[in-house]
């Protein structure tokens, strides 16, 4: 089981660590075209926090789906 999660966090977390970083500088790249340094801090903590986020809300699902269903 917890083999399981380890597999989908290490997966699926990077995946929306990046799409969230990608997306962030994007918008914040617009928004402050002369502080580029600026954004990209901005969008790292953004990752950063998307990345533990998904982290933390995939191993809980994976233990609720092992408890909580028959087998």
């Amino acid at each position: 089981m917890f083999k399981f999660a380890l597999i989908l966090v290490l997966v699926f977390s990077p995946l929306a660590a990046l799409s969230s970083f990608l997306i962030t500088y994007t918008e914040y790249k617009k928004h402050f075209p002369e502080d580029l340094p600026r954004a990209r801090k901005l969008s790292l903590n953004f990752a950063l926090t998307t990345f533990f986020f998904f982290a933390i809300l995939i191993f809980l699902a994976v233990v609720a789906i092992y408890k909580f269903l028959p087998k």
